[in-house]
């Protein structure tokens, strides 16, 4: 049997946290983002509303959401190195068409990157956007969850903003 490539299995191809105690500590950095797609008439009521609805306020609580779970990815996705964040922030920005745009942004001088916790912050506030308005509508979508950049490591990364088939 050939090795694999896969960076979580062992020579014997069993599942394996990876070593990083020989990595050079760096920064390391990654943001990544998550869309929620709401129906118009939600998104225009959420507008006038100023972001809140019976539960509070949707983008401070989503905001708080990704951050404490981009702090907790360790504890969520299997073989993930706890990490001591020293930097997460999610931004959120309401667009034309019932698009919403969250971008996670995670920093730390690590021997391992921070891809899924940048991933993972803009996913739970993804979520909690759905859980405070779904109320209003069940048609909402979650949607084009995905690495935007990451830095630090061995294998840097950007998103070609012109790629074929990519939202901007």
């Amino acid at each position: 049997m050939a090795p694999s490539k896969l960076s979580h299995l062992d020579a014997r191809n069993r599942p394996a946290m990876v070593d990083v105690g020989g990595k050079e500590v760096t920064l390391r950095e990654a943001t990544a983002e998550a869309r929620v797609i709401l129906p118009r008439p939600v998104a225009a009521e959420l507008r006038r509303s100023g972001h809140r609805t019976r539960k509070g306020p949707v983008f401070d609580t989503a905001i708080i959401a990704g951050v404490m779970a981009a702090k907790r990815t360790h504890e969520l996705i299997p073989f993930c190195h706890p990490l001591g964040l020293e930097h997460c922030s999610v931004q959120i920005e309401q667009r034309p068409g019932g698009q919403i745009r969250i971008r996670c942004h995670v920093a730390v001088h690590h021997r391992t990157g921070v891809e899924m916790e940048a991933l993972t912050g803009a996913s739970v506030a993804a979520l909690t956007i759905y859980d405070m308005c779904k109320a209003l509508s069940h048609d909402i979508e979650i949607d084009g969850v995905r690495l935007l950049a990451k830095s630090g490591g061995k294998r840097p990364y950007q998103r070609a903003a012109a790629r074929k088939g990519t939202r901007a």
